[in-house]
């Protein structure tokens, strides 16, 4: 009489096996060192406000165009009198938050989109996907400086519209995954067990493009800071009071004639440190879930 083996516990994908991940990722120097940079910079922007206060709503002639070094100015005054290391933290904080949140809304309109696509195949594939084709031909920065200029730029703004402009690249790499996901043994399983083209997508087909939607994320990240920075250097940013680093690029090149050269370089090396950070952590979050070449 033979015993009854019990069946086998059922496995997730290898996409969601992903052991080590955080490791690797830290054993990556480069990244490892983007995410101090961006940990540090989110520091200064948010907290720093909090520990060194300015008013940047209120000019002081008095005190302009002071040189970095300054009695209670460490890195100067502008040309109305802001201080610059306080202007310089909320102005991060404003494109932190413009380059965050467009990251978040670009990845997962691309993501939803780009696995309805890459599941459903055939016509519906090809159509949704000629729209993605006819967007990305258009270049961002100018469908942006459109949009800017028809709609009152704000933070929130601002994030709506370059989540719509941004959305498209992610859409692609995920319908790219999700065309070779659909036809795996567990996807079959689902389908012959009663399981609904939502359940597919959302709980199986997203869960296992983790890996290509995190490291697309952050270059979004990084992407959207730099348009932000090229529509406010031409004046189409946040308005003022507010203000962000694009923004105090602007000012500093039109006052570098008439000798405050100090107010270019904060901003010019927090926008480079920023975005140099988030493409290094993209690159580390890309060898860190590339399994095949791992095992």
């Amino acid at each position: 009489m033979s015993a009854t083996l019990p069946s086998p516990a059922p496995t997730l994908p290898a996409p969601l096996r992903r052991p080590g991940v955080l490791r690797r990722l830290l054993s990556h120097r480069l990244a490892a060192a983007g995410l101090v940079v961006a940990a540090a910079l989110v520091i200064f922007c948010f907290l720093g406000p909090l520990l060194y206060r300015t008013d940047q709503s209120v000019t002081d002639l008095s005190a302009a165009s002071l040189a970095p070094g300054s009695p209670g100015h460490p890195l100067g005054t502008d040309e109305v009198g802001h201080d610059v290391l306080g202007r310089l933290m909320i102005a991060g904080r404003t494109s932190l938050i413009i380059g965050l949140g467009t990251g978040l809304l670009a990845t997962v309109i691309g993501t939803v989109y780009g696995a309805v696509a890459g599941y459903a195949g055939g016509w519906v594939d090809s159509v949704m996907m000629r729209i993605v084709d006819a967007g990305i031909a258009i270049p961002a920065l100018f469908l942006l400086l459109a949009a800017a200029a028809i709609v009152k730029p704000s933070v929130t703004s601002m994030v709506v519209i370059l989540g719509l402009v941004s959305w498209l690249v992610p859409a692609r790499l995920v319908r790219a995954e999700a065309l070779s996901l659909r036809t795996r043994d567990y996807v079959a399983a689902v389908r012959a067990v009663g399981g609904g083209s939502a359940r597919i997508v959302l709980r199986h087909i997203v869960p296992n493009t983790v890996g290509t939607i995190t490291v697309n994320a952050t270059f979004q990240v990084a992407d959207a800071i730099l348009l932000v920075a090229y529509v406010s250097f031409l004046g189409l940013g946040v308005a003022p009071p507010a203000t962000d680093w694009g923004g105090m690029l602007s000012d500093g090149v039109g006052n570098v004639y008439s000798g405050a050269w100090w107010l270019i370089f904060p901003p010019g090396i927090a926008i480079v440190l920023t975005v140099c950070a988030f493409n290094v952590i993209g690159d580390g979050l890309r060898d860190a879930f590339e399994i095949r070449k791992t095992r």
